[in-house]
């Protein structure tokens, strides 16, 4: 069984930047599919980012140029680089690899 555990989530003003983490308990280099979701209060968790295979990147419309997700394929860290952050981007943001889940890391964006 895979454990997620990702970090790097807090409270920063809007245009701000995070990088949040998602470090994995064994190696996921083998795992095809990769990458995060969120969820902010009183909606559905929705898709953010993905890494296919090794460096194929797809993004959501409302983060495309602002969000970068990359890995490290020799070890096993999952990366989000958020930019330009703003308040609507305030969510519980989790890493998933194939069908494994993280319990999640707070990002709240406000002044």
């Amino acid at each position: 069984q895979v454990q997620l555990v990702e970090s790097g989530g807090g409270l920063v003003q809007p245009g701000g930047s995070l990088r949040l983490s998602c470090v994995a308990s064994t190696s996921i280099s083998n795992i095809y599919n990769v990458g995060w979701y969120r969820q902010a209060p009183g909606k559905q968790r929705e898709w953010v980012a993905s890494i296919l295979n090794r460096d194929d990147t797809h993004y959501a419309d409302f983060v495309k140029g602002r969000f970068t997700i990359s890995r490290d394929n020799d070890k096993n860290p999952i990366y989000l680089q958020m930019s330009s952050l703003k308040p609507e981007d305030t969510a519980v943001y989790y890493c998933f690899a194939s069908a494994h889940w993280g319990q999640g890391t707070q990002v709240a964006i406000s002044s």
